[in-house]
Formats: C-alpha cells, structure tokens, sequence
C-alpha cells in the first residue's frame, strides 16, 4: 500500500483505562503501592544477596537476576500508567511505544530463561550434589547470566525491527494499557505474516522451550526426591524449590493466558485484568513469594534488621 495515501501516526492512544472516570485515584493508588512494594520488595532481596555471605550461592546469584528483571520489567509499564492517569490522558508517543515494547520483549524473554536455568541449578543441587560445584561454578553461572540478558535482547531487536515497519494507516487506538507486540500487530494494516513466523518460532525457543526444560528438570528433581529414605529429607529437598515453582507456575500461566489468547480475543476488560496480573502483580508477588517461603533470605534480614538497631 502507498504510504503516501495513509496517515501518519505519531502517537497511539491506550484503551484499557479510557473509559474510567469515577475511582480513578484509588486506582492510581493502587498502582502506586503496587509499584513501590515491587520495588522496595526486590531491592531488599538484592541487598540482602549483595551482603551476606551465606546466601553467596548459584541459586542466590540467579534469583538476585529476576528481582532485577522484575524491577526493570514493572518500571518500563507501570510509570506510564501511573502518569497517563495523573494526567487523564491515555497516549504515549511512537518511538515511546516502541521502546517500551522493545524492553517489555525483552525482559520477558530473558525472564524465561532464567527461570529455566534456576530449575537446573535445583536438579543439579538435587540430583547431582556430589558434582554440584563443578556444574554450577561461578563461571558457569556468570556464563548462563550473560547469555539469559544477551538472548532476551536479541529475540526483542529481531521482534522490534520487523513491527518497526509496519504501517497503522491512521488507526492507533491499541486494546492494551501499555504497548506490546500483539495489540500493536492487531491494529497494523498490510502484511503482517512475517511478524507472524517470528513470533512462532520465538514461542518455541523463548516461552515452550523453556517451559519444557523446567517440566524435564522438576520430573528428575520429584524422582530423586522419592528415593529419600527419610521424611525430613525429603521435606528439606522439596522446600528448595517450593519457592521456584511458585513463581513459575505464575509466570508461565499468566504468560500463556497472555500471550496464547482465543481466536476472536477477550474483551477489553479481561484483556487488562490478564495484562496487569502477568506484568504488575507477578513482579510484585516473587519478593514476597521468596522472602516468605525461604528460610535463609528471613534469617538474613533479620540479621540486618538487628544489627541495625544496635546502632
């Protein structure tokens, strides 16, 4: 189609919150508490990771990874939300929207991974203790980090480059309240069938993918915690993980509730219940989750918590 004959968009208007007119400072409250507990949440497990030797760990060094990531991942969608509704506006520029795109692409990719790569450090802590050292030295670790943050930006260059060139013939009100690639592939005119592959194949290597390594390594993990004689073993083995799967039962589930919609699609408001449970609430719920379930990132805050009131 001619270019010349369309529209020029130069910024997209978000649907999602559009219509709501009464409450509309409680819900900026909410999102704000949201975000603060996120932040503060994952701050404090990086903190305490970053402090105490005790938790100088494969598995520490990995979850200190997400709550970096779900620091990031909130920070590119709710501070946008928060001043479209300050401001009772709804839009966010082109180049905006594609930046956030880019970085929500991204650290959902490498999020992926990592929970992948974490589900392996608790097979080889499991399965493999005697070896445990070697396969998960600091060198391996540092290696797997590299290439989860590598991978995600990579799959969301590719992704972002081809959505770039897309045309939205005047039409830029997206179902969503934030820019992601399927709502924006929604509305674009022309010929989308690359995009299409690309998130097909993307779907395999970066969401069923590692979805399946976390299957295969929780399926050896619960056989080896089965041949523990004794009963406080096998509590002690399983309460490592506990914790893991937690979150990835929420990541992957919401994930796929997001991503794997119905042919005709939900309705705008489920469509914002899912997108703020898979990209506001989970970051906020993985601190809380860790700190809550694990017994070591408790003791090490308390331990923090006292030596400060002795000064």
């Amino acid at each position: 189609m001619d270019i010349g004959n369309q529209t020029l968009v130069t910024q997209f208007v978000f649907l999602g919150f559009s219509t709501i007119t009464h409450g509309r400072i409680y819900l900026i409250l909410l999102f704000l508490a949201i975000y603060l507990v996120t932040i503060l949440g994952n701050f404090m497990i990086i903190t305490l990771i970053l402090v105490d030797s005790h938790l100088h760990s494969p598995m520490y060094f990995f979850l200190s990874h997400l709550s970096c990531l779900d620091v990031c991942y909130s920070t590119v969608t709710v501070p946008k939300i928060l001043s479209n509704l300050l401001l009772q506006r709804h839009t966010i520029s082109y180049n905006h929207c594609f930046a956030q795109m880019f970085f929500l692409v991204a650290f959902s990719g490498s999020e992926c991974w990592l929970l992948a790569i974490m589900a392996y450090d608790r097979y080889a802590a499991i399965c493999q203790p005697l070896r445990y050292s070697h396969i998960m030295s600091p060198h391996v670790c540092m290696q797997a980090a590299i290439f989860i943050w590598i991978w995600g930006f990579l799959d969301s260059a590719v992704h972002t480059a081809l959505a770039s060139k897309l045309h939205f013939c005047g039409n830029n009100q997206i179902h969503h309240i934030f820019c992601d690639l399927p709502p924006l592939l929604k509305i674009a005119c022309g010929d989308i069938y690359a995009n299409q592959i690309t998130i097909h194949i993307a779907t395999v290597f970066v969401g069923l993918g590692p979805f399946l390594f976390v299957v295969i390594s929780y399926f050896y993990i619960l056989a080896s915690i089965l041949r523990i004689c004794s009963n406080s073993g096998r509590h002690k083995a399983f309460s490592t993980c506990i914790s893991h799967v937690v979150v990835v039962t929420l990541y992957f589930g919401n994930g796929s509730v997001n991503y794997n919609q119905p042919s005709a699609g939900y309705s705008l408001e489920t469509d914002t219940l899912i997108s703020t449970m898979y990209c506001i609430i989970t970051p906020m719920l993985n601190p809380l989750i860790y700190s809550l379930r694990n017994k070591e990132v408790k003791e090490a805050l308390r331990k923090i918590l006292e030596s400060h009131r002795r000064i």
